[in-house]
């Protein structure tokens, strides 16, 4: 039977289409969850949390496997002056969740804003972390968009080949 925690029983009860894989439960990056799933890497999106300069809600940005958040082009989507990517423990602590774990999924309702990168658009579902390490979660990109409110931009650069 898949794991259940927050993010599952957030998902069923708004009957959202999904599939659970349980990778290992070290913190794994977005290569070798693609590796073990034996997946696509541009199919496997991070979770970034990124802070403010000014007091708002900080920023959870969403960038396929293969990228890096831009942090220029997220400041000035943004309409920020300058964004910070804060150390591991940080995003930790912003969170409550641990690094490999973080997922906009389990932030809803947090105060946290989602970015995701248009890139996702070119998919049909996507894979996030299930908010807990060793929990991947494959559902329609349209599903995670509607969920988390998010907003659409181009905010990563490209740090691998293909």
């Amino acid at each position: 039977m898949p794991p259940v925690n927050n993010v599952t029983r957030f998902l069923d009860s708004h009957k959202v289409s999904y599939t659970v894989f349980e990778t290992p439960a070290e913190k794994l990056g977005a290569r070798e969850v693609a590796e073990f799933l034996n997946i696509p890497l541009e199919t496997v999106f991070k979770t970034i949390v990124v802070r403010r300069d000014k007091p708002k809600k900080p920023v959870l940005a969403v960038v396929p496997g293969p990228s890096t958040v831009d942090l220029k082009s997220l400041a000035a989507f943004l309409d920020d002056k300058k964004i910070y990517l804060p150390t591991e423990r940080e995003a930790e602590q912003l969170t409550g969740l641990k690094a490999g774990g973080i997922s906009p999924l389990a932030m809803i309702n947090k105060g946290f804003q989602v970015v995701i990168d248009s890139t996702a658009q070119n998919y049909s579902e996507i894979h996030v972390s299930g908010g807990q390490k060793g929990l991947n979660i494959k559902l329609p990109v349209a599903d995670l968009i509607n969920l988390t409110k998010a907003r659409i931009a181009s905010v990563c650069q490209n740090t691998d080949s293909f």
